[in-house]
């Protein structure tokens, strides 16, 4: 196996929260619980659970009380939740949440569309919910969305997303998350945006997040790791996608990215088959089909 390539990469599973947030089915809290079990069940270490945002913005979520309170307590996922304020942080602390998410993006046109705000005045926001959370000892994730390619902006300069990202990390962000929202980016656009962030924050805290909205997501993936980053957020089945992104086909599926790294020979811990049947339990709660390139193949075998 070349050098260049890791020996183990991390995934960190965003179907419950990102995936489903963005799928127009609705699915009984129940269901979601039981997606969240089989995801844990497959040696996942990191789920991304919910979202306690406002109730009126995701009402999807809603419901994310009583996933958190049904979820299994340690040892176990470190189950993520996304936080969008105060009250949020508030909501997720009384259920026992350990582990949170923060959201902005790099351009201002995109924020404001999605959280009502600029970039400026969301990193504002996001002062007294890191310190509040650093203080009962929670794990803190970055999200930076639209980092290679805007909806309303169009090309992003590598420099936009290092500003943020070096905002965060001075806020107390533990790890970053640097998102292709929109599906666009290609491998020659990855070294310039991650390079620096590398050398910014190291590579065990910066994690890519790939949609695979024109199928470039497992080439990114490919262009990340040669540079050394090993940790990956995907969405089992491929659920979710962009609002803002028509066409967009959603998240890199997970059960396509184990098969790449398996195959490569790169240990992730997590049973691709397992995956496979939570993505299936999951998609036939919203009665549709998979994204996913191999769990069509997987299912047609």
């Amino acid at each position: 196996m070349p050098t260049r390539w890791p020996n183990r990469v991390r995934v960190v599973e965003v179907g419950p929260r990102d995936g489903l947030q963005n799928e127009a089915g609705d699915v009984p809290t129940e269901a979601k619980i039981r997606f969240i079990s089989l995801l844990a069940a497959t040696g996942l270490r990191d789920i991304e659970a919910t979202s306690f945002v406002s109730l009126r913005a995701v009402p999807r979520l809603a419901d994310a009380s009583a996933v958190v309170s049904a979820l299994p307590a340690p040892p176990g996922p470190r189950y993520w939740a996304l936080v969008p304020n105060l009250k949020g942080l508030e909501r997720a602390l009384a259920v026992g949440v350990r582990h949170i998410a923060v959201f902005t993006g790099a351009t201002d046109s995109f924020t404001r569309h999605n959280i009502g705000m600029t970039v400026e005045e969301s990193l504002a926001g996001f002062v007294p919910v890191v310190e509040r959370a650093r203080a009962y000892g929670v794990s803190v994730r970055g999200y930076i969305s639209v980092c290679f390619g805007c909806p309303y902006e169009g090309a992003v300069a590598p420099a936009s997303v290092h500003a943020v990202a070096r905002r965060l990390l001075d806020l107390g962000c533990d790890e970053l998350s640097i998102g292709d929202t929109i599906g666009i980016a290609v491998p020659t656009q990855i070294e310039p945006v991650v390079n620096p962030l590398l050398d910014l924050a190291g590579p065990e805290r910066v994690a890519l997040h790939f949609h695979d909205t024109y199928g470039a997501a497992l080439a990114n993936v490919l262009a990340a790791m040669e540079l050394g980053v090993t940790t990956f957020d995907a969405a089992a089945g491929g659920l979710g996608g962009c609002p803002y992104a028509p066409g967009a086909s959603g998240n890199l599926a997970t059960e396509d990215l184990l098969h790449l790294l398996h195959g490569m020979g790169i240990e992730t811990g997590v049973s691709l088959e397992g995956v496979a049947a939570a993505s299936r339990y999951i998609l036939g709660i919203l009665g549709r089909s998979s994204a996913s390139k191999v769990l069509q193949a997987m299912s047609a075998r």
